[in-house]
């Protein structure tokens, strides 16, 4: 049963728990713990307990993984103020942004071991549910917005359902059946402290776990854990909606902006590319970068950028050479990438494909590095547009 303790009557406590050292020091943390969660739970209609599992979790986070803390401390300058808007928008509690810290650690690029991706680590078939697209260009797990509105609106369904935050994210986390597995297996029980030992494993530490991020992300300092300052807040980045295709290079070439800032600011593109949408779809910039591509964006597509010509960071080699092959009957797109040398993703890139279907008769725009082309086969149905190839 977690204590509240008033202010006067911790100091009070506090002043006799003895000097520092040995049982006495160990009391005095564990009060001062307790203590400040307890304030914590006040200001919140999610439960802060506090306990030997909590504070397992806040020794582990603060000894052996006090490096990703700060990590996550940096991070969220850049993705808390989306999160918390969307669950304000939501009628949601604030402290539900602190399950995407022990889901992924705020790394919308991290894949479970189950499947599971993104910040809020959603399988392909919630993901479904909650209408986030994924196919062979983009994968809206990984889209912070789209993303979050998701687990929000999950969040709401889970709450409908239990009534209990902690039994929600015990739900979110394993599963509604698991926890309704549980409850059954306790006797009735809705306390998830009860019913904890008939969770699965992970639900077991996830509720300690997010207990304790809580008490870190405001207690941090004390614990000498230093923030990782990110690359980029909120503050410093915008959004521009475009309907044509483009890829990361030429963005990259444009603007001079590393590709791998384009991947941090737009995860959820899979192939560092953006492919052509009749709704449009999102670039994510840095503020100083969003004039100077307004003003450039047609020459990102016409000066000496081509869309079909292969990007620096995904072909590589001295020269390439350009090639029209005409697809046959019985042929499919991966067959032509294993003969050409190459991948389909490539191959839909530099053809503009929103997908990997392709027709008999239809011509397919290919960069060939010369070692494949010296020992391509005369009878395969192409030509050579380009002899004198591109310089890579």
């Amino acid at each position: 049963m977690l204590i509240r303790l008033s202010g006067l009557l911790f100091v009070l406590l506090l002043l006799t728990a003895g000097p520092a050292g040995g049982s006495n020091n160990s009391f005095t943390n564990d009060l001062l713990l307790e203590y400040r969660i307890a304030e914590l739970d006040l200001i919140t209609p999610v439960p802060l307990d506090f306990n030997q599992h909590v504070k397992e979790f806040i020794s582990l986070f603060t000894e052996e993984r006090h490096e990703i803390i700060g990590r996550v401390i940096g991070l969220s300058e850049l993705y808390f103020p989306v999160i918390d808007e969307i669950l304000d928008r939501n009628n949601l509690p604030f402290e539900i942004k602190y399950i995407s810290v022990v889901e992924s650690a705020l790394d919308p690029y991290a894949v479970s071991p189950s499947g599971a991706v993104g910040l809020w680590q959603f399988l392909m078939h919630t993901a479904r549910m909650f209408d986030l697209e994924v196919n062979s260009y983009i994968d809206e797990r990984r889209d912070i917005y789209k993303s979050t509105e998701a687990a929000a609106r999950y969040m709401s369904y889970l709450y409908d359902m239990f009534g209990d935050w902690h039994l929600v994210f015990a739900a979110y986390n394993s599963g509604p059946g698991a926890v309704r597995n549980a409850i059954e297996r306790s006797g009735g029980s809705r306390n998830y402290w009860e019913i904890r030992k008939y969770l699965p494993e992970q639900s077991q530490r996830f509720i300690p776990a997010f207990i304790a991020i809580n008490y870190l992300m405001k207690y941090y300092e004390d614990h000498n854990i230093e923030p990782v300052p990110p690359a980029y807040t909120f503050e410093c980045i915008d959004t521009l909606h475009i309907s044509r295709a483009l890829s990361f290079s030429q963005i990259s070439l444009e603007l001079d902006i590393p590709v791998e800032t384009l991947r941090l600011l737009n995860p959820v593109y899979r192939i560092d590319r953006i492919p052509a949408n009749r709704k449009s779809n999102t670039l994510i910039l840095p503020v100083d970068l969003i004039n100077p591509f307004i003003h450039s964006f047609e020459r990102v597509f016409t000066h000496g950028l081509s869309s079909n010509a292969p990007d620096n960071n995904v072909v590589t080699g001295s020269e390439l050479i350009r090639i029209t092959h005409n697809v046959r009957r019985g042929e499919y797109i991966h067959k032509i990438a294993m003969i050409y040398g190459t991948v389909a993703g490539r191959i839909m890139e530099w053809n503009n494909l929103d997908s990997d279907s392709i027709y008999v008769g239809q011509d397919l725009t290919l960069w060939v590095r010369p070692e494949v082309f010296e020992i391509l086969d005369a009878s395969l149905p192409f030509s050579v547009e380009d002899h004198e190839g591109i310089s890579q």
